[in-house]
């Protein structure tokens, strides 16, 4: 794989109308998917750094890498949705902060 990194879908349009040129390419489909496993990964130590501030911002960019990657696997953000929706019902959500410690 070639240097660089995957970016959204506008930002050479915002590069130009900058007046910079910028250099793009499209993946192929293989590197595609290594690219946004890359992505969810940056975008995750971004927000995992991120002050209380920014943290929403760089919440709804992880989000916008697992929408990608949902659709890259053949689901939509609805399908994703009724999944966890799913998970949720059948094994609870994540919101009353219990911490496993083992067993008796």
């Amino acid at each position: 794989m070639s240097d660089g990194k995957l970016i959204r879908d506008r930002i050479p349009d915002l590069i130009r109308a900058n007046g910079e040129d910028p250099i793009t390419y499209v993946a192929a489909a293989a590197e595609y998917r290594q690219r946004l496993r890359d992505k969810l990964l940056e975008e995750v130590d971004e927000f995992l750094t991120a002050d209380s501030t920014a943290a929403i911002e760089e919440l709804a960019d992880v989000l916008e890498v697992v929408y990608a990657i949902a659709a890259d696997l053949g689901t939509d953000r609805a399908t994703l949705e009724q999944l966890r929706q799913a998970k949720a019902e059948e094994r609870g959500a994540f919101t009353e902060r219990l911490v496993w410690l083992g067993l008796r």
